[in-house]
């Protein structure tokens, strides 16, 4: 079988930036993730909208207080959206947070599903 040429193969970049070295023995510093289900989620909502050719990247940070996973419309410009998970506010407005482009906070909740509907377009009625 013949190897696929360079034009068909998947690009992968991964950037690792301020990774502290960890020595056997000591645990890694602790960071806040997305679990399974949570990027389960997120990811349909972004599948179905690249497949709509809305969004064309992504990129995923996990940071001592918050996970945030940024939604971009070309390659090389600010995110379109981020989802923000931030157990610090778990017991308050919820975890899951929808911010914008501009640094507006769309959506607030407890539950991620709520949160993430702001990006699935709606039905809408049409007049005919």
């Amino acid at each position: 079988m013949a190897e696929p040429s360079a034009e068909q193969k998947p690009r992968i970049d991964i950037v690792v930036v301020n990774e502290a070295p960890v020595r056997l023995g000591q645990r890694p510093p602790a960071t806040v993730r997305f679990n399974r289900h949570e990027l389960q989620a997120i990811l349909n909502v972004y599948g179905r909208r690249v497949a709509e050719g809305a969004w064309r990247d992504y990129a995923i940070d996990f940071l001592k207080d918050r996970a945030l996973f940024s939604i971009y419309r070309n390659f090389s410009e600010r995110p379109l959206y981020v989802i923000e998970k931030n157990p610090k506010f778990r017991d308050r407005q919820g975890q899951y947070l929808l911010i914008s482009q501009h640094g507006r906070i769309l959506k607030r909740g407890h539950a991620l599903d709520n949160v993430l509907r702001v990006l699935e377009p709606g039905l809408s009625l049409v007049k005919g």
